[in-house]
């Protein structure tokens, strides 16, 4: 729970975007995360790649405060820009998610169009609330968001109608409106076909050169474009390997991860995985 001085607080422009000493999270009877120490600076796209219960989303999870380590007295297991404490709402006007359940949430909601979507993202709320009224400069920052994911023609229609591709793109501009330091992807291509996901990792590329720093959560390693100069590769909770594409992505660190022979190519500056 926050407490009135973590509104006093602020962000260390020059800290580590993330730090996590010894972090260990434990969600039911199981350890999803298990003494994780981790540093990944400001500007340092990274993409954390193992196979589903790795514990990628508890990591996203854990940075965004949805779940939290278990507490060591004295000690900070996980700061954010520097920071151990945060009020909730602040932080998330520093670090942009989107995450498979806030995209379930949005899109059950039949009546929410585009704009509101994006413009919920203000109030880290999944609606406008009622004693909220966005000023024009907020629906400005909104389209210019939605424009920079190729989305602005979409802005008067329902959030529920759209195309799965479509929708991704609507919730990445509502993580963007707040111009926020890093946005945190959670398997952000799930649901796309080919055509689809293709145009989502041009996308990602464009911010990547725009200077948004970006964390994504993947289980495919195609998704892992040149831009991201970082691959840590967990398996049960642990990383196994960290570093760059090169020495991350080999047949011999995939194969222990995903508890199978794979083998690793690369076709210009991309990677891929085959069953042997």
């Amino acid at each position: 729970m926050s407490s009135p001085a973590d509104h006093a607080l602020s962000p260390h422009i020059s800290s580590p975007l993330i730090e996590l000493d010894r972090a260990t999270v434990v969600r039911g009877s199981a350890v999803v995360l298990h003494a994780l120490s981790l540093r990944i600076e400001l500007g340092q796209h990274t993409a954390l790649l193992g196979p589903n219960g790795c514990g990628k989303s508890s990591f996203i999870k854990l940075i965004n405060r949805e779940l939290y380590p278990l507490a060591r007295e004295g000690e900070a297991p996980v700061k954010v820009l520097g920071m151990a404490r945060w009020n909730v709402s602040q932080l998330r006007t520093q670090l942009g998610v989107v995450t498979g359940d806030l995209t379930r949430d949005l899109l059950d909601m039949p009546q929410l169009t585009v704009m509101d979507a994006v413009l919920s993202g203000y109030f880290a709320t999944l609606v406008l609330p009622p004693d909220c009224e966005p000023t024009p400069e907020m629906h400005a920052s909104a389209r210019d968001a939605l424009t920079r994911m190729d989305a602005v023609g979409l802005a008067d229609r329902y959030l529920a109608e759209l195309s799965t591709g479509e929708a991704r793109r609507v919730l990445i501009a509502r993580a963007l409106v707040h111009q926020p330091r890093a946005l945190l992807l959670d398997e952000p291509t799930t649901g796309l076909d080919l055509v689809s996901q293709q145009h989502f990792l041009n996308l990602l590329r464009d911010l990547a050169r725009q200077g948004v720093t970006l964390i994504l959560a993947t289980h495919h390693i195609e998704e892992i474009v040149p831009e991201f100069g970082r691959v840590v590769l967990l398996r049960g909770g642990r990383v196994v390997a960290d570093g760059s594409r090169e020495d991350t992505l080999t047949s011999e660190h995939l194969s222990f991860a995903y508890g199978g022979p794979l083998h690793i190519r690369r076709e210009e500056d991309r990677f891929y995985a085959s069953h042997h």
